[in-house]
């Protein structure tokens, strides 16, 4: 039995005739009849009265018709059902850096939630080197993290995600001031040098032949943020454009040319975290594109800014 003869049935009870039910789903009359008389071979019964100039369903033809109709319906319902498969359904264990979860990846979980309402993801914070060993371990599944800097696990892969830049915190009051000058002068607030993002802005420094006065070694950019604030000195940390635009502290760009870092989706080879995992790093990128336009304009030629706290 052919679906698309008992779409060609309903239509000739919908249009009265086999020559309009012809054009109706794109078949010549010929082709109608054949798919007709393919039907009524089927069910061993005719079902039209063909002694009248139109045809006419028989009784057996208006069973054939109220059942069909109940067939094409179920078949019909099958891509809503499958809709419904695809709306992914599991478990994510996701870890993140804390400037992730400042930013975009609120957003980009709302989003995820909307299209995978099946799906669970669970979120924990943390620095990036310490989430590469959880995946590693299978702790986690993923994690939102910079791209990792060696050395770091064997067998781990990444996705890339979106960048943040390099910006060297001062008080108010410095922007006339170089970042070489403001880091050679006032006590430095240094980022855990333990952290992948710690270890580029040591490496810069280096390559600067600059030398710090380090005052304090802190793991967290709220703590830092609030310790430059008060002016006790200077900090370089990584941070997106939407957290970095329209605030007050002095920021000027850290790096020749000013440095970049990488967000990564990272995983292990195994990929654990599965097509639940690509659903993340999509929304997460969405997430940043909306993001990203507006704070980008309103970050344009600042030179002073005071953060959002946060901590990678």
């Amino acid at each position: 039995m052919s679906l698309r003869a008992l779409r060609t049935l309903q239509a000739i009870a919908r249009h009265g005739s086999f020559a309009a039910a012809g054009k109706a789903v794109g078949l010549t009359q010929s082709a109608v009849s054949l798919q007709v008389k393919a039907l009524e071979e089927e069910f061993g019964a005719p079902l039209f009265d063909r002694s009248r100039r139109l045809p006419v369903l028989t009784e057996a033809g208006r069973i054939v018709l109220a059942r069909s109709a109940e067939v094409l319906a179920l078949y019909d319902d099958i891509a809503g059902a499958l809709g419904d498969e695809r709306s992914l359904a599991g478990r994510l264990r996701v870890g993140a850096v804390q400037t992730a979860l400042a930013g975009v990846l609120p957003d980009a979980l709302v989003a995820l939630n909307r299209a995978h309402p099946r799906a669970r993801v669970s979120v924990s914070v943390g620095l990036s080197a310490e989430m590469a060993e959880k995946v590693a371990a299978g702790e986690l599944d993923a994690a939102l993290t910079t791209e990792p800097v060696r050395p770091y696990p064997a067998g781990l892969v990444w996705t890339p995600l979106y960048q943040d830049r390099f910006w060297l915190f001062a008080p108010p009051g410095q922007a006339r001031r170089s970042a070489r000058d403001l880091l050679a002068e006032l006590p430095f607030i240094r980022f855990d040098s333990k952290a992948w993002a710690g270890r580029v802005i040591d490496r810069e420094l280096r390559r600067m032949r600059v030398e710090v006065h380090e005052e304090m070694v802190l793991d967290s950019q709220d703590i830092i943020l609030r310790m430059v604030e008060k002016g006790l000195g200077v900090a370089v940390l990584a941070v997106s454009d939407e957290i970095f635009a329209g605030l007050s502290l002095t920021c000027l760009p850290f790096g020749e040319p000013q440095l970049i870092r990488n967000i990564v989706m990272l995983e292990r080879q195994d990929r654990r975290g599965g097509r639940l995992a690509v659903a993340l790093a999509e929304a997460v990128k969405n997430a940043k594109a909306a993001a990203a336009s507006p704070a980008r304009k309103r970050a344009k030629g600042t030179r002073r800014a005071r953060p959002r706290r946060s901590s990678p």
